[in-house]
C-alpha cells in the first residue's frame, strides 16, 4: 500500500522575509522551498555557498518566482554569526520568521567550535542562540514567530551542568541530546520571556521525527567518512514507508509552528505517529527534560555569559 503523504496548508506570505538556518540542504531546504512557495521572501544563511547557490537553483526549478537570498553564516563561529546580525542589522528589514534549523549529529570523536565550545553544543544550541539576540531588533520590529528545532534526542537525558563541553567523558549521542534539550529550553523561554517583558515575539519549538537527512550521512568535515548504521537503516525504512518519515514530511512541525494559525507559542510540535517519529504534524506534550522553568532560565543566563550576548530588558509599560 502506497503511504499517504501528511502536508500542510500555508496560508499566503507574501510581504514578509523569513529566514532559515540550514537551508542548503535536507529539512532546511524544503523549508524554505515552501515558504517561498507561499510567497515569502527567503533569506538563506549559509556555510557553504556553493551548496547555497545549488539550493536555490533547486528551488527555482518548481518555484521560479522565488524570491531568495544568500547568506554567510557559520553557527560554529560567533564571529561569523555577529557579522550576519550586524549586516542584517544594518539593512534594517524587520524579520516575520525565523526557523532555527540548521545542526550538527554526533561527531565520532569530540571537537570544538572556533570558539573552544563542544561542536554540537556550541552550534546547535549557542550558535542559534546568539543569532536570536543578535537579531532582536529585526525580529521585535516584525513581530516575529521564531521556531527553534529540537529533537527526539531531547526526550530523555539532560543538561550536563559539570561539563557542559564534555571535555571529561565526551559522548556523541548523549552531547547530541544536551544541545537539543539546551535548544527545547531556550525557545521556550524565548516565549516566557518575550511574553513577560513585551517584545512581540512568539516563540515555538518542532522536533522532525525520523527521517533521512544529512545529518547521519558521510559528513567528512565532522570525521564520518561514510553514513552510520542507523543512518543506512533510516534511509531504508523511508523508501518503504515503514516507521519513519521522508524529509517532506519531517519539516512540516516546523512549518506548523512557525505559521500555523494556532501556534500561539510555548508549544512543541512534532509528527503523530507512532513513536511521533513519523506522521502529520501536531502539537505534542513538552518532553520531560524540556519541563522545568527553572532549567530554561538556568541555561539562558549561562548561554549568555558563553555566547558574550545580552537580550534587552524592556517592560511593557515602556513601550
Amino acid at each position: 500500500m502506497a503511504r499517504t503523504r501528511p502536508d500542510l496548508t500555508l496560508p499566503s506570505l507574501s510581504g514578509r522575509l523569513a529566514v532559515v538556518t540550514g537551508a542548503s540542504d535536507g529539512v532546511g531546504l524544503g523549508l524554505a522551498t515552501r515558504l517561498a512557495a507561499a510567497g515569502a521572501e527567503v533569506l538563506m544563511p549559509v556555510r557553504n555557498r556553493r551548496k547555497g547557490e545549488a539550493a536555490i537553483a533547486q528551488i527555482r526549478k518548481t518555484q521560479p518566482q522565488a524570491v531568495l537570498g544568500l547568506r554567510d553564516l557559520d553557527l560554529s563561529s560567533l564571529e561569523s554569526v555577529a557579522a550576519l546580525a550586524a549586516g542584517l542589522n544594518q539593512e534594517g528589514r524587520p524579520i516575520h520568521l525565523l526557523i532555527n534549523n540548521a545542526g550538527v549529529m554526533t561527531p565520532p570523536d569530540r571537537q570544538t567550535t572556533a570558539d573552544g565550545f563542544e561542536l554540537q553544543f556550541g552550534s546547535n544550541h549557542l550558535g542559534h542562540f546568539a543569532l536570536v539576540a543578535g537579531l532582536m531588533p529585526l525580529l521585535r520590529a516584525g513581530h516575529a514567530r521564531v521556531t527553534s528545532q529540537t529533537s527526539v534526542a531531547a526526550q530523555r537525558g539532560r543538561i550536563n551542568w559539570d561539563d557542559l563541553n564534555w571535555e571529561r567523558l565526551y559522548h556523541g549521542q548523549r552531547s547530541y541530546g544536551q544541545s537539543k534539550i539546551a535548544f527545547g529550553l531556550f525557545g521556550l523561554e524565548l516565549h516566557r520571556r518575550s511574553q513577560a517583558q513585551g517584545w512581540g515575539i512568539t516563540s515555538n519549538i518542532a522536533h522532525p521525527g525520523i527521517a533521512p537527512t544529512n545529518l547521519l550521512k558521510a559528513r567528512p568535515e565532522i570525521g564520518r567518512p561514510q553514513a552510520t548504521f542507523g543512518g543506512r537503516m533510516i534511509q531504508a525504512l523511508s523508501e518503504r514507508g515503514l516507521l519513519v518519515g521522508t524529509i517532506d514530511s519531517a519539516g512540516l512541525p516546523a512549518l506548523m509552528a512557525a505559521v500555523g494559525p494556532e501556534s500561539n507559542g510555548g508549544r512543541m510540535y512534532g509528527p503523530r505517529g507512532l513513536g511521533h517519529l513519523s506522521g502529520a504534524p501536531a502539537e505534542q506534550k513538552l518532553y520531560r527534560p524540556l519541563r522545568s522553568e527553572t532549567e530554561a532560565a538556568r541555561i539562558w543566563e549561562v548561554s549568555e555569559q558563553l555566547a558574550g550576548v545580552s537580550f534587552p530588558s524592556v517592560s511593557k509599560a515602556g513601550l
